[in-house]
């Protein structure tokens, strides 16, 4: 007997998820010829959104930001958006499309995160490093140790990012 391997809890069935985006296009359509506003999105498909997000967020080039939910966030919201566009006449693989919106939703998300680090590390600078942090414990008005280690933690992020 050979034992199936067990499905990973991301795991999304693409042919139930294509299904399932059919039957939801169909039933926006009946909405739209009726003049009622569209339908709820069905939690499964909002459920494969999360798990496609949640999954690839563990990818290793998304993996160590401290801004995870806020991506895993961004690439649903990107899905609900753009879930008209995805077409089943052209494409029988909505798991590949969505994986690509989520995807550039989440390097949407670095790049601003990015900016935000790059105008705090700006302020840090112009107003100097010991303005901003206390200067309680100073050995002729400077703690080297904590003084330099957070400078150097600051140059550091900003060269490498």
């Amino acid at each position: 007997m050979v034992n199936k391997r067990k499905r990973s809890i991301h795991y999304v069935n693409n042919k139930e998820f294509l299904i399932a985006l059919i039957e939801y296009r169909k039933s926006v359509e009946i909405a739209e010829n009726r003049g009622d506003p569209k339908p709820i999105i069905p939690n499964y498909i909002g459920d494969c959104f999360l798990k496609i997000a949640t999954h690839l967020s563990f990818k290793p080039n998304f993996v160590n930001y401290i801004f995870k939910d806020d991506m895993i966030s961004d690439g649903i919201e990107n899905c609900v958006q753009y879930i008209h566009n995805f077409n089943p006449e052209k494409s029988q693989n909505p798991f590949a499309y969505f994986t690509q919106v989520i995807h550039y939703a989440f390097l949407r998300r670095i790049q601003k995160e990015k900016k935000q680090l790059e105008i705090k590390n700006r302020i840090l600078e112009k107003t100097g490093y010991s303005e901003v942090f206390c200067d309680d414990n100073l050995i002729d008005g400077i703690n080297y140790s904590d003084y330099n280690s957070i400078k150097d933690n600051v140059h550091s992020k900003t060269r490498y990012q």
